[in-house]
């Protein structure tokens, strides 16, 4: 297996992601599955009260909670099927915009990963700098020009629009993007996170992993009438996330976050903070959020989920255990085997 992250180290995933974190639309519910019995006896009479209320419906979801096992199991076979088919297959509209430049971006963004560079940097003087948005730690930064947006949106349109074969990001966003595939990760979203996004999560969120980002799986969501609406109460799959939106016309569709997810919703308030088109939310991955209803027009976000190894490490985001390494493409979902200086605690910036 070959992959931009073998110039510095090999990434991994963990086993829980084949049997955990399966999202049930119908339900709004996120299970685990090992086997028939462990899923009858966890979740059965949950799914009761749910609506799930004959056998026939319980067996439905069985063969929905099966089919996507065997989905994941075999996502590194069939992704790299779909990368390859698509670089053999599809023409872009706008070849540049895959190759990340200067010019891409708002120029307040540059202004402030100039000030993460300066003697003086610190968190307290960043934030100064950044929009208040009412959510804890929340922070809004103008990302991109909106000329450069249209025409990115252009590109994923035209890509929709082939017979090139598509993979969706994962369970709870049925249209959407994975740039990886389409090609965008090596010229585009890397130097993105290693230059970009990198000193301004270095400052901001030392205390999960900010300063040693050194992974990401970034992907493209689309909300639409008749297509996905809304998205449900969530955490990422990352320490640190970045969501811009990209346009197109839309209503609503505001963001809402929570608190962290180790605090139960009955004990939380919740905040809504809405998109701009050009504008990105930096946030924490743990940070429990969800999107509102668009009630016209399409939206398209970006999102960047970015990954600490250090983290992550010690610790799996998704199953609450220490990770069960499986070897996998790419970025996999960010987990190294790690060395000497990471046992130690050693975060070096990258």
């Amino acid at each position: 297996m070959t992959n931009e992250g073998d110039k510095k180290s090999r990434f991994y995933t963990c086993s829980c992601f084949t049997t955990d974190n399966i999202f049930l639309d119908d339900y709004k519910l996120h299970v685990r599955f090992v086997s028939e019995h462990q899923f009858r006896l966890e979740y059965q009479q949950l799914l009761t009260r749910f609506g799930c209320v004959t056998e026939q419906q319980f067996v439905d979801v069985l063969t929905k909670v099966s089919q996507e096992v065997d989905r994941r199991r075999r996502i590194c076979e069939t992704s790299a099927e779909r990368t390859a088919a698509i670089k053999n297959t599809y023409e872009p509209l706008h070849p540049h915009v895959y190759h990340l430049q200067d010019s891409y971006l708002a120029p307040k963004l540059k202004q402030l990963v100039a000030y993460c560079s300066s003697s003086d940097a610190c968190e307290e003087g960043l934030t100064e700098l950044l929009e208040d948005v009412g959510a804890p730690r929340v922070y809004r930064l103008p990302v991109f020009e909106k000329s450069f947006c249209e025409q990115l949106v252009e590109e994923l349109e035209h890509f929709e629009q082939s017979t090139a074969p598509k993979g969706r990001p994962n369970t709870m966003n049925h249209y959407g993007i994975l740039l990886n595939e389409l090609g965008f990760d090596e010229d585009f979203i890397t130097p993105l996170r290693e230059h970009y996004l990198q000193p301004l999560a270095s400052l901001l969120y030392p205390d999960c992993g900010g300063r040693c980002l050194d992974s990401h799986k970034a992907f493209v969501v689309k909300y639409a009438m008749n297509e996905d609406l809304d998205l449900s109460y969530h955490y990422d799959n990352a320490e640190v996330t970045l969501n811009v939106s990209l346009g197109k016309e839309f209503k609503d569709g505001n963001l809402f976050f929570g608190d962290m997810r180790q605090v139960s919703i009955s004990e939380t308030e919740c905040t809504e903070v809405e998109h701009r088109v050009s504008e990105g939310l930096l946030h924490r991955g743990q940070h429990m959020h969800g999107a509102l209803p668009i009630s016209c027009g399409q939206r398209w976000n970006l999102i960047v989920w970015m990954r600490a190894s250090q983290e992550r490490n010690k610790l799996c985001p998704m199953c609450n255990r220490k990770p069960s390494l499986m070897e996998a493409d790419g970025f996999a979902d960010g987990f190294t085997k790690q060395s000497e200086s990471q046992q130690n605690g050693f975060c070096e910036l990258t």
